[in-house]
């Protein structure tokens, strides 16, 4: 058994709850930009501390009036956009519990958080959500009210308010504790069906204020230096919602974007000039695998993959020095930084808007070379670790002292412990009271105050945790050998055309692989060949793309025994989505549902 813990540097609040830095924050400098929101021509408008404070008050007012009460739970279903963070502070003002529902989710889903958690009004973003909410309404007795967005219900609820006076308003605001619960997340829910994780408003503070206080260069927060961020990971994710939280008690710009798609997001990244970004690692893959196919296409790759390896080697070499094994870059290499910092690195920080030099990633493991190259072409991407369970990080990589393929060491009072198993537990302030209504799943997963995961890691001399693995995830093949899965698919989804990998094997001779294709990445490998575009079905048997991604699963093969390799791999005509229920929301793999899925696939790998 190992254990590192990392001091608290701030200490827990005493009372008070999440709203009150709204207000706070207002009386202190009611200038200042709290947020930024898009008008109705597409220009980003700031937000003041006081108009914030204004809204939120008047929000408040407007939900009083229609009938929420304090303890209330009321569900939100929609994108990242601004109304979310002004309806989850305005709920928190008069001490009602907001619950996050993804946007995709299907009916049945909608209806069990509902129903689960006793939800008693819902805001949604607009028609074809209210249709969604609407097909199950007869099985939701304790719903009352729906708000739809798009149909300006922020007016008509402030105006509904204003019969009502402030005072009351703060009578249930400094009613709160920070005992108090905040949130009710469900899970992915990876297997079987998702559960509501309490978060309380004590959790928040402990995760966010400490956070924020550890990652100064990240956050500051001094004249003329007020960071900003452009949120796009849905707020329906802990992790979302904790920079959310984490920007509004900081003083942090926010701005919030709704879609993923390149078209969308890069002209607000450009337009709004973020100093840090929030993403998890397939978004990083997809911003460096899309710069590459457009090198690619100008008939500059060699000069980019050149570029990409001075990069890594460049920041392989800082990070020697930063642990004391070796002296830094040296000056020929120093030189070629500059030339490619100059011709190719600055077109990568200007599409993230040219005042980004942080990024934080989370939700999965990143490539520790991706990594290395962000962090070269002058993007240093904070990697970190958490659950819902643990309100985002228990973990990160320090700033100025980043140990690339790990995901760094407890954030300030946490304490991280490896179990006999390897199983890592976590213990902290921002550990989550438990699984609403579900004495069972809590008790498995509470073990006198730690909280075990369910993942797999290692510590190192210095504290930096290691993820290995999901212990439910492990593959046992009938000669007995355990294999785990992630470290293979993250090897082999590494290369340009794979979007997906799964591994399989469990109880078999060996273990094989499902693969799914990039369609972006596939259309300009046809395009560089002067190849006609073919359904993917067909790509999917072409022996050159083929022979691509058998370099890509032997590559991910030297980093494993020979018993561990995949022997043989089957490439999909199409990847794996939420729609078809075999993604969860946050973009993990639903593993049951493909083997399922895709039975007789991964039989015929075992007969070839």
């Amino acid at each position: 058994m190992r254990e590192f813990t990392v001091p608290a540097l701030v200490t827990a609040a005493p009372a008070g709850g999440l709203a009150d830095v709204v207000f706070e924050r207002a009386e202190a400098d009611p200038g200042r930009a709290a947020l930024a929101r898009k008008d109705a021509s597409g220009v980003w408008r700031d937000v003041t501390a006081a108009t914030f404070r204004d809204q939120v008050l008047a929000l408040a007012k407007g939900l009083l009036a229609e009938g929420v009460r304090f303890g209330d739970r009321v569900a939100v279903m929609s994108r990242t956009r601004y109304e979310w963070t002004l309806f989850d502070f305005a709920l928190w003002t008069v001490g009602a519990q907001s619950v996050p529902v993804y946007p995709t989710s299907s009916a049945e889903q909608v209806h069990w958080m509902l129903h689960d958690a006793e939800v008693s009004a819902i805001v949604v973003e607009h028609e074809d959500h209210a249709m969604t909410v609407g097909s199950v309404v007869d099985r939701l007795p304790r719903l009352k009210r729906l708000w739809q967005l798009d149909t300006g219900v922020e007016e008509r609820l402030m105006a509904a308010g204003t019969g009502i006076d402030d005072e009351v308003v703060h009578r249930h605001r400094l009613a709160l504790t920070p005992d108090t619960p905040a949130t009710v997340i469900y899970t992915s829910g990876t297997t079987g069906r998702p559960k509501g994780c309490v978060l309380t408003h004590g959790n928040f503070m402990a995760e966010c204020d400490n956070v924020v206080r550890r990652y100064e260069t990240v956050f500051p927060d001094k004249a003329g230096r007020q960071a900003s961020t452009l949120l796009f990971l849905p707020l329906a994710h802990v992790f979302g919602r904790m920079i959310e939280v984490g920007a509004i008690r900081s003083g942090v710009r926010l701005g919030h974007q709704p879609s993923l798609t390149a078209a969308a997001l890069l002209p607000d990244l450009e337009a709004f000039r973020p100093t840090f970004v929030l993403a998890v690692p397939y978004i990083f893959e997809r911003i460096f695998h899309a710069a590459r196919r457009r090198a690619e296409a100008e008939g500059r790759l060699g000069p980019f993959d050149k570029a990409v390896e001075v990069a890594v080697r460049h920041a392989e070499a800082r990070e020697r020095k930063a642990f004391g094994t070796g002296p830094g870059p040296g000056a020929v290499l120093r030189a070629q930084h500059r030339f490619f910092d100059r011709t190719v690195y600055s077109r990568l920080r200007a599409a993230l808007g040219g005042r980004c030099r942080y990024a934080m990633s989370g939700g999965s493991a990143m490539e520790r070379r991706l990594g290395l190259f962000y962090d070269g072409a002058g993007i240093r991407i904070v990697e970190g670790y958490g659950l819902t369970e643990s309100t985002a990080a228990a973990t990160a990589n320090p700033p100025e002292r980043p140990r690339f393929g790990t995901v760094g060491v407890p954030v300030p009072g946490t304490t991280v412990r490896i179990a006999e198993d390897g199983e890592v537990w976590l213990r902290g302030g921002q550990v989550f009271t438990g699984y609403l209504g579900d004495r069972h799943a809590t008790g498995k997963a509470l073990r006198d105050g730690w909280l075990a995961t369910g993942d797999l890691g290692s510590l190192d001399e210095d504290g930096y945790l290691t993820i290995t693995g999901r212990k439910k995830d492990i593959l046992v093949t009938s000669s007995g050998k355990s294999v785990s899965p992630a470290p293979l698919e993250d090897r082999v989804r590494a290369h340009p055309l794979v979007a997906q990998c799964i591994v399989v094997g469990d109880d078999r001779p060996y273990v094989c692989a499902l693969v799914t294709l990039d369609p972006d990445a596939v259309h300009h490998w046809l395009t560089m060949r002067n190849r006609p575009e073919t359904d993917p079905a067909e790509v999917a048997h072409d022996p050159d793309l083929e022979a691509e991604v058998r370099r890509a699963v032997a590559a991910a093969n030297t980093r494993v025994s020979q018993a561990e390799s995949i022997r043989a791999f089957r490439i999909l005509g199409s990847p794996f989505t939420e729609e078809d229920g075999l993604l969860t929301p946050s973009l993990k793999l639903r593993r049951k549902a493909i083997e399922k899925a895709y039975a007789a696939e991964i039989e015929a790998l075992y007969r070839s």
